[in-house]
């Protein structure tokens, strides 16, 4: 009888250390090397400091975030595991930066300054560790809205909250070598819109940076007045810069798309991306799916893709929007790889890409990280409480019962 009681007091210590272990253990995130989409020989890189270290960029996106208007399930258990999957990643892969390609906010767009002020408080304590390193934020349309209602003044106030923001929503920094443009896509999407203008400013005065660096400052300032034409009021100075010899782009709307995607051979990864515009059934989840301003499906239209390759000449792109991951090889050869999203909200399977820039190489090698699958921490907890209660109902059958 002893011996019983003794069992039954320890149980409740016995399950609490086994679920500690497994919290620990499945909080880690389970990472692939993926094959490069495109044939990028290893050339060295000219007047390369020896002293640089290759660059581990972490990339999210799509946390939809809910800051006060979070419930009990999201704030105590959804959330609460993001937080811990971003402490371990940083725990077990050490990044240099990291870079948040949109929709922070679930529905930003909706949202008074000051329930947005909380959903930059939560995102500050999800992100943990990673505050003592380099994050640089884009703009999503679940945090900005669409076209229809998109506002300047509120583009600029959560511009200002994001280090490296400019008022339309777009920055451009070097880090490690490494030059990175980032762009409010979704100003891209919009007509006569004073934010799409600004963005094409961004555009045009990052295209001449580079024709200086790369041409000289003679060369660039006499092509200066010379421009293409193109449809849909776009107009582009002359650039004979060679493809992928630009910046890494950072936008939240994919670029647009006139092939199929290329999937490395024995990837189970697959994309959300059709030419069809069609959204597969696996990106679609109960509450979430649809309820942005734009349709998953949704690209930088065809004349701003065109405008923007002219223009920069994207060493890489990275993109997001659609919740999935793809790996995309453009005509010109630029490789643009489309980060899923980082939420159970929206998929059972959250992930997450780290890129590594060699500081004597060209090429850039990209990961892919996925963290545990919300189903199966259900079943554990749901197997876990069941096998609790069924030793809590055999030890008293087992408990010898006192004389009467």
């Amino acid at each position: 009888m002893m011996a019983a009681v003794a069992w039954r007091s320890l149980l409740p210590v016995i399950m609490i250390s086994i679920f500690m272990v497994y919290e620990e253990w499945v909080s880690f995130p389970s990472c692939k090397l993926l094959p490069s989409t495109t044939y990028s020989p290893d050339k060295h890189v000219e007047n390369v400091d020896d002293s640089l270290e290759d660059l581990k960029v972490m990339m999210v996106a799509n946390l939809l975030l809910l800051g006060s208007e979070a419930g009990f399930v999201n704030l105590y258990f959804r959330d609460y595991y993001m937080s811990k999957f971003f402490k371990k990643s940083f725990q077990s892969l050490n990044p240099d930066m990291l870079l948040v390609l949109g929709d922070v906010s679930a529905k930003g767009s909706e949202l008074s300054r000051t329930k947005w002020l909380s959903v930059l408080h939560q995102f500050d304590n999800m992100l943990g560790p990673f505050l003592d390193l380099p994050v640089h934020v884009i703009l999503g349309d679940r945090d900005v809205g669409e076209c229809s209602g998109l506002c300047a003044n509120s583009v600029n106030w959560i511009a200002r909250n994001f280090p490296g923001l400019d008022s339309s929503g777009c920055g451009a920094f070097e880090i490690s070598n490494i030059s990175f443009v980032s762009l409010n896509a979704v100003a891209l999407l919009c007509g006569n819109n004073k934010l799409r203008f600004d963005v094409e400013k961004v555009i045009e005065r990052e295209s001449v940076g580079l024709q200086m660096e790369i041409e000289g400052m003679d060369e660039a300032n006499n092509g200066f007045g010379m421009f293409s034409e193109m449809s849909n009021d776009f107009r582009w100075r002359v650039n004979a810069m060679k493809s992928g010899s630009g910046p890494v782009l950072l936008l939240h709307f994919p670029l647009y798309r006139s092939g199929k995607t290329h999937i490395g051979e024995g990837s189970t990864f697959k994309s959300i991306i059709d030419p069809s515009g069609k959204v597969p059934a696996s990106a679609q989840r109960e509450g979430f799916s649809g309820t942005g301003p734009y349709d998953l499906s949704q690209t930088v239209p065809p004349n701003a893709t065109e405008y923007i390759f002219h223009a920069l000449k994207p060493r890489i792109i990275f993109s997001a929007h659609t919740q999935e991951f793809s790996d995309h090889t453009h005509p010109d050869g630029t490789r643009e790889v489309t980060i899923p999203a980082m939420t159970w909200k929206v998929r059972d399977d959250p992930g997450f890409i780290v890129a590594t820039f060699q500081r004597n190489k060209s090429a850039v090698s990209v990961t892919y990280c996925s963290v545990a699958r919300e189903s199966r921490i259900l079943i554990a907890y749901t197997s876990a409480l069941v096998l609790f209660l069924f030793f809590i109902i055999v030890s008293n059958a087992l408990e010898p019962k006192g004389l009467s």
